[in-house]
């Protein structure tokens, strides 16, 4: 038994197109958003992206989506599916490891549960998000999940630096047209989490 998890074709293409080097964050957040709207916008996932880039020079790694839908796989986040494939591309469990380039996370909104302790297992330095509220949430009605109160710290704790509220409201112009879309929301148990 096993199971493959892909990036979509566009996807796959538009990390060929992206230049050699994104110096500036707001580039790198930039970037994310945009495959973020094309992946609901193309049918291929919800309006979640995350990038893998060397924290200093800015190179990309990689951009991925979120797959939920279309891999028929839960845990086929945004932020799961861009570190699992860095780190397929690195040949590397651990993108912390010694004598490694420091790599920064971008995710366009704080991690949902699951992806939070992806991020901290994953070895990524640095992480770079559009913004940490209820927000995504109240505009999208996905369950990112019991978020740990002290979340931050437990980042700082491993050496993670936090960088937050990066392009804020072009990350939450994406939300809202997702919202108006009518596109699904696929919260397990359609989000009854007090169902038996």
């Amino acid at each position: 038994m096993q199971f493959t998890l892909s990036l979509p074709d566009w996807a796959v293409e538009e990390n060929k197109k992206l230049p050699a080097f994104m110096p500036s964050l707001d580039e790198r957040m930039a970037a994310v958003i945009r495959f973020s709207r094309l992946n609901f916008e193309k049918g291929t996932g919800g309006p979640f992206a995350a990038g893998v880039f060397e924290r200093e020079t800015g190179k990309p790694i990689v951009i991925g989506v979120n797959r939920v839908v279309p891999s028929n796989c839960s845990s086929a986040h945004a932020e799961v599916m861009t570190l699992s494939v860095a780190q397929q591309i690195l040949g590397t469990y651990d993108l912390g490891g010694v004598g490694m380039p420091e790599y920064q996370l971008v995710v366009n909104w704080r991690p949902c549960v699951m992806c939070f302790g992806a991020t901290l297992w994953s070895g990524i330095r640095s992480l770079a998000i559009a913004g940490s509220g209820p927000e995504l949430e109240r505009i999208t009605g996905f369950d990112e999940g019991p978020i740990h109160p002290d979340w931050e710290h437990e980042l700082a704790k491993r050496g993670i630096e936090l960088i937050n509220n990066v392009m804020t409201q072009q990350a939450l112009e994406v939300y809202r047209d997702f919202a108006s879309s009518g596109s699904l929301v696929y919260n397990g148990r359609q989000g009854n989490i007090d169902a038996d």
